[in-house]
């Protein structure tokens, strides 16, 4: 019986073990790679624990490119993005609740056409847009996406998590005397924590791997944020190639980092909701 039950749990893991081990394997490669030594011809077979390890790497591409202001111009852009879409998004979804009906369908499926409009259309427009409110060559381009909640998807999002809550909430907070605002902050947002926390990881993922945004924006080099400057180290020759993944390690990390932060801030959240146990 005990047997059973083990090969049960098994098989129930099986599935869970290989999806993460499509994630973690590339990662481990990245990892092996930028610990092998530069000027070498690249390995017919990959090579999990280089001989000797290149521990210097890490420190050489920083001397290569100014890697440190770059990564530090897009953690200030992503620490102000991050908070700015929370707020823009939730506000708008829950907006999109308070709605009459046919208002609130309209809006809805105006949302979803604008899931389906490639980035590239909104290029020229966007860019000349900001030439006349003078952004250009300015981190505030880069944040500007933020105050409209960054992406359709994010209002949905909220609207989602907004909808699903009992309505009898809303109208005894409405009894109580609260307005709109208060309705928010008092009640729709704390019981939607999990998905702004989604939002937020999404939001920090999308602002710190940026790269085209900053090419069309920005001109100073001091500007730059990190994808742009792991974009340099890729201008060097196939000998180098772990000087690259020196860097995409260094950018993959707080990804990384925010990740396991959210995670534990999410599963903290759901322990305390009196329905989650």
């Amino acid at each position: 019986m005990r047997f059973d039950a083990i090969l049960r749990s098994a098989a129930r893991q099986a599935p869970l073990v290989l999806l993460a081990a499509l994630f973690v394997v590339p990662l481990a490669w990245v990892i092996a790679a930028s610990l092998r030594t530069p000027g070498l011809p690249p390995p017919r077979t990959i090579e999990w624990i280089p001989d000797p390890i290149a521990w210097s790497n890490y420190g050489r591409i920083f001397d290569l490119a100014p890697l440190a202001r770059y990564a530090l111009n897009s953690l200030f852009v992503a620490a102000l993005a991050v908070p700015i879409t929370i707020v823009t998004a939730s506000w708008a979804g829950f907006a999109l609740t308070q709605l009459p009906a046919d208002e609130r369908v309209a809006l809805l499926r105006l949302a979803v056409v604008l899931l389906m409009v490639p980035f590239t259309a909104v290029w020229l427009g966007r860019f000349l847009l900001f030439k006349q409110l003078s952004l250009i060559d300015s981190v505030w381009a880069l944040v500007a996406p933020a105050l409209m909640g960054t992406s359709p998807f994010f209002v949905l999002l909220f609207y989602w998590a907004y909808h699903r809550l009992p309505r009898e909430l809303y109208e005894a907070a409405r009894l109580d005397g609260a307005g709109a605002f208060a309705i928010w902050r008092t009640v729709a947002f704390p019981l939607s924590l999990p998905v702004a926390a989604g939002v937020a990881v999404m939001t920090f993922v999308l602002y710190w791997s940026d790269y085209v945004n900053p090419l069309l924006y920005l001109k100073s080099p001091d500007l730059y944020t990190l994808p742009v400057g792991v974009q340099l180290l890729q201008q060097m020759d196939r000998t180098q190639f772990p000087l690259l993944m020196a860097g995409v390690v260094v950018m993959v990390a707080p990804l990384l980092v925010m990740f396991g932060l959210l995670s534990r801030v999410l599963r903290h959240v759901m322990r305390a909701e009196p329905g989650s146990r």
